[in-house]
């Protein structure tokens, strides 16, 4: 990510995050006459203990240098987690949060024989591992019949972010699919504030706003977190209702890898159901 790109995506995020948040949540009178949602800028400089000005040219992404303590200081205002913290210090850091790795992705990462076993046990939980840009790497039966077959999908197409606006039966299966597509955006976006030296990250963020209309703002609206968890309701087309907990987890090692796990929600039918459908193809 070049200078001016971080800037710019540092002063969305500011935006964004200010509003969010409710001015009686940090003990200030509602108003009647705000005409954008969240805190204004002088709330949020008056929180964080800093000029209004100094503020102001930090939202409006120009090139100001800003401590540890002062950003640490407007994340409180803001309200943000830890996830989203370090997102905030890497975006207004000159030198960025990233590892060094620009350019083509490194070879496929490989599945450990530990991890295949992994994806085994867990026969009625749907889990796929991800890379650290969201390519597919792995996946198991459960996956494959609660989602698509990934194996009939090219290698260089199976990206996780992409598959879920491109792909129709990703659409229809979740009930609230904005809210399927959030989880997802707000890995990726712990990942973009680690990864600031990879360009690709913005080529493919460019890539899908041109594509598709709606993820702009869906992407504006994401939060940052590396491990999530969500309860999700899926409409599967065989199956019928199912409900789903999602842990994201971190793989130790070289690799940057991610195993995203299904639970079947307890005191429910699903798992019942997923066992049926994979019964009846002989699994």
């Amino acid at each position: 990510m070049n200078h001016h790109t971080r800037r710019q995506e540092l002063s969305a995020f500011l935006k964004a995050q200010r509003a969010k948040i409710l001015p009686q949540s940090v003990g200030l009178a509602p108003g009647t006459r705000r005409r954008t949602p969240g805190l204004r800028r002088e709330e949020v400089a008056q929180l964080a203990g800093v000029s209004l000005t100094w503020y102001t040219w930090l939202e409006q992404g120009r090139d100001i240098q800003a401590s540890k303590s002062v950003l640490d200081a407007i994340a409180t205002a803001l309200q943000l987690t830890i996830d989203e913290r370090k997102y905030l210090h890497a975006l207004a850091s000159e030198g960025g949060a990233g590892k060094g790795l620009v350019g083509k992705q490194e070879e496929e990462p490989q599945i450990s024989p530990a991890l295949q076993r992994i994806l085994r046990e867990l026969r009625f939980c749907p889990t796929i591992i991800t890379d650290r840009r969201c390519q597919i790497v792995g996946w198991n039966q459960a996956a494959a019949h609660v989602f698509l077959d990934f194996q009939t999908v090219p290698v260089d197409e199976r990206n996780l972010i992409r598959l879920v606006f491109s792909r129709k039966e990703l659409r229809r299966l979740a009930v609230n699919w904005e809210h399927f597509v959030k989880g997802f955006l707000s890995i990726f976006r712990a990942y973009y504030g680690q990864y600031l030296e990879d360009e690709w990250y913005d080529l493919f963020l460019g890539e899908m706003k041109e594509e598709y209309p709606e993820f702009d703002r869906l992407w504006e609206q994401s939060r940052v977190s590396t491990a999530p968890e969500v309860l999700i309701e899926f409409r599967h087309s065989r199956g019928g209702k199912m409900l789903f907990e999602l842990t994201s987890l971190q793989v130790q090692g070289s690799a940057d890898l991610r195993l995203s796990v299904y639970t079947p929600a307890a005191d429910t039918s699903t798992e019942t159901k997923l066992r049926q459908l994979m019964e009846r193809n002989g699994e």
